[in-house]
């Protein structure tokens, strides 16, 4: 292939085709990368150097050509080239060391990569050093190959590589830059607790020089005598367990003197999923009048309640009933166990309080800083910092060795994988093959077995695997008739029962009878929950009759052709749903969407084709809302809201009731009927009828279990054979502990959900299950055994 000509390089000076930006992230910071810039050193052109220049124009990089050591290095300060490729083989025309090292010698080079280009050896002759030539600066060598192929290759490789960490390392640059320019006074140590690095603020502190530090250990400075005697082995066994600390800590100074000190010290995950840093923010505490800040007893481990345990608050034991002070106050110590969990969990959720308008909240809490003593503007300057992260809702767990199958499920059913599309193409594969089971046109054509089942139906006990058997795989359209024609659907709809089981005929037809777990199965027991939770008598007296059709409809459809695979997947094979929903919540607006093109498709199974044009939209709108719901990346904002919203002020006002011995149904009502809290619980239904499964009777837990197990353990298994990312590794079938992963799913999402929906719609007999079945996976997991069942005796 001949090089580009004089007039080609004349048009093209910086590159050949034009390449967008890309976005790269470090840690929480994101950076947009321009496109790759190359600088060729060649003294000559030949078809070496022709061939990098075609291997720039088909990556799309950008690139230069420089003859003579002068000119590369005068490029190069005026681009700042990502990549150099200097040539290596001909000394003749210049020494490619002397070329590197001039180069190295400027400002800018410190993250650029230069690549020599060196001669081919004979077979027979030995290999030699790459040591000469890294000493004079260069990244690494390519040895010479005329192939575009060859060379873009290697110019991927080294883009991928070395270019993508030498831009994050250079966007460091601005975070030392905002560290040394912080009020606060910081302090990095390694994971053995040798200073790394101190910042201009902590050496005015304390009267150092960060020459004094850096490099020593913490145990060779002098400590002052004013702490209390066990306080550091108490900072020690909270940080060496990826726990923060934050407290008040008497630090000396150079000068000998004492500095009482508001500390927090947050340890930093590294290699490995191990500590390998810790980072510590110190500040003057300011003691106002003798008034000095408590953080239980002047310190604390992020998420406790007392100094001596340090129990992550969202990994302990949450079947260990914890009563808060309010229900210690205002009930007796021998309160159902049940009844005490609900408010603990009350208690637990309490740390994630946020009401919109955030911004309206910023400004009244500095406002109520200008006339505040020091202690509690200090103490709101912390609510501050909480308020203005962006991850208000999202847990912050410690390292992966503290419980891998919470992580992993955190990472599968929270996220939306890792926006990399790859060649792979995820396709839906249409399942509307019609049962062989006659489908009844009413009610009173169901076969005289499934109408017996049938009548158990407002039971929670209700066996829905019973009824999967009876009804060959078609248990929604026969539960669905049941449960409509009880809640009056069709009248409220003007729609007649033919269409009413054409439709539940169209929805079953469009779950995939393949999968494991969602299948039309699951779509019906999560009908049954939602039926069985409208029923409650608070949940029936706060919404009116159209809000329960709309939880009926969104209950039946919503996972409705669903592929068997997670919103993770899915972003990660680049299927056509990722991208057309942007990689957002692409199965549960997929849901959404296709339930309503199968519904209006035809009138025969329209069930909303006589509904008045106001009343579709206020239905409409509330069953794409629940439906969303389900989605896992906000379900903590969702429980958290929920909690604030309903939950506190319903308790509020029942203990000011109960403390004046007078009844407050009005203002317990007034809470549950506004349109904001109607929403709240409407979404709060849906979400814990489509996860109760550990709250089903204990068989029917287990059988559950083993379906969505089964289920992760497909995926990946595909995901291995596509060479995709593993989203859940935890979930092979060879290793995988199916009782830890119920245990981990059950103390993650259930327990704080299943609490506040008990607290609000009074569920004990759920409750009970859930405690049971929780025991059992525990039982299971105490005796090493990684299946569903214990081992024969």
């Amino acid at each position: 292939m001949s090089g580009p000509s004089a007039e080609e390089r004349a048009a093209r000076p910086n590159g050949p085709r034009k390449v967008s930006a890309t976005e790269e992230c470090v840690g929480p910071m994101r950076l947009t990368q321009e496109p790759i810039q190359v600088l060729l050193v060649f003294a000559k052109e030949d078809s070496q150097s022709d061939a990098f220049w075609w291997a720039c124009d088909r990556a799309g990089f950008r690139c230069n050509i420089a003859r003579t050591p002068e000119s590369a290095v005068e490029c190069f300060l005026d681009k700042h080239h990502e990549i150099i490729v200097i040539d290596g083989r001909h000394s003749r025309y210049f020494e490619p060391e002397a070329v590197c090292r001039l180069i190295r010698a400027t400002k800018p080079s410190e993250n650029t990569v230069i690549l020599a280009v060196v001669p081919q050896r004979p077979a027979d002759q030995e290999e030699p050093s790459v040591l000469p030539l890294l000493c004079a600066g260069f990244s690494r060598r390519f040895v010479e190959n005329s192939s575009v192929s060859a060379c873009y290759n290697e110019l991927i490789q080294i883009e991928h590589g070395e270019v993508r960490c030498q831009f994050k390392l250079r966007a460091c640059n601005s975070v030392f830059t905002a560290l040394e320019l912080c009020q606060e006074a910081v302090e990095i140590t390694s994971e053995d607790h040798i200073i790394q690095y101190v910042n201009p603020a902590f050496e005015r502190m304390m009267g150092y020089h960060k020459g004094e530090l850096i490099g020593k250990e913490l145990t060779e400075l002098p400590k002052s005598d004013k702490n209390r005697a066990d306080l550091l082995d108490t900072i020690n066994t909270c940080i060496k367990k990826g726990k923060e600390w934050q407290g008040i800590y008497y630090a000396r100074k150079k000068s000998g003197d004492s500095i009482q000190q508001h500390v927090k010290i947050t340890p930093v995950i590294g290699q490995g999923g191990k500590i390998r840093h810790f980072v510590s923010i110190k500040r003057p505490h300011i003691d106002n009048n003798n008034q000095v800040h408590k953080f239980n007893k002047e310190e604390r481990c992020s998420g406790e309640h007392s100094q001596s345990e340090c129990h992550s608050l969202r990994h302990r034991d949450r079947r260990k009933d914890s009563i808060d002070a309010r229900s210690l106050s205002s009930r007796g110590s021998d309160a159902p166990s049940l009844q005490n969990r609900r408010y603990s969990s009350v208690a637990r959720i309490h740390s994630m309080t946020i009401e919109a308008p955030i911004t309206k909240v910023i400004n009244i809490i500095n406002a109520a800083q200008e006339s505040s003593p020091v202690t509690v503007a200090e103490a709101l300057d912390r609510v501050l910092e909480i308020l203005r992260t962006t991850e208000l809702y999202s847990p912050q767990l410690a390292s992966k060795e503290d419980d891998p199958h919470t992580n992993d499920l955190v990472g599968g059913l929270m996220s939306d994988g890792l926006r990399r599309l790859s060649g792979n193409e995820y396709v839906f594969c249409k399942n509307m093959s019609q049962s062989q089971l006659a489908i009844p046109v009413t009610l009173n054509d169901v076969p005289p077995s499934i109408a017996e089942m049938l009548n158990d139906e407002e039971c929670w006990e209700f066996n829905i695997l019973e009824l999967e058997a009876a009804t060959h795989k078609r248990p929604l359209t026969y539960l669905g008739l049941k449960i409509f024609t009880s809640f009056g659907v069709c009248e409220f709809l003007n729609c007649s029962e033919a269409t009413l089981r054409s439709w539940l005929q169209l929805m079953e037809a469009s779950y995939h009878a393949s999968n494991s777990y969602h299948n039309s199965t699951h779509a019906a027991d999560v009908l049954h929950a939602t039926a069985y939770f409208l029923r409650k008598e608070r949940v029936k007296s706060s919404l009116d009759q159209l809000d329960e059709v709309a939880a009926l409809i969104a209950a039946t459809v919503h996972d409705v052709d669903h592929p068997g695979r997670t919103n993770s997947f899915l972003c990660n094979a680049g299927s056509e749903l990722a991208i057309l929903y942007n990689d957002t919540a692409v199965l549960e607006s997929h849901h959404a969407a296709l339930a309503f093109q199968l519904t209006v498709r035809d009138s025969k199974s329209n069930i909303f084709k006589n509904t008045d044009r106001n009343q579709f939209r206020t239905l409409r709108q509330a069953i794409i809302d629940m439906v969303l719901a389900t989605e896992m990346t906000r379900h903590f904002e969702h429980v958290s809201k929920f909690v604030n919203s309903i939950n506190k002020p319903m308790a509020a006002i029942e203990e000011t009731s109960t403390s004046s011995m007078n009844s407050d149904c009005d203002g317990q009502a007034n809470i549950r009927n506004s349109p904001e809290n109607r929403l709240l619980i409407k979404r709060m239904l849906i979400k814990c009828a489509d996860v109760a499964n550990p709250c089903r009777p204990l068989e029917l837990c287990i059988e559950w279990a083993g379906r969505i197990s089964e289920e992760y353990f497909a995926q990946t298994d595909e995901e291995k054979r596509q060479g995709l990312p593993v989203v859940m590794p935890v979930f092979d079938r060879n290793t995988c502990s199916v009782p830890k992963s119920q245990i981990s799913f059950i103390d993650y999402f259930i327990t704080d959900m299943f609490d506040a929906w008990d607290a609000f719609a009074c569920l004990p007999g759920l409750m009970e299950h859930l405690s049971e079945n929780y025991k059992y996976w525990k039982g299971l997991d105490e005796m090493k055994c990684k299946s569903l069942r214990p081992p024969p005796s």
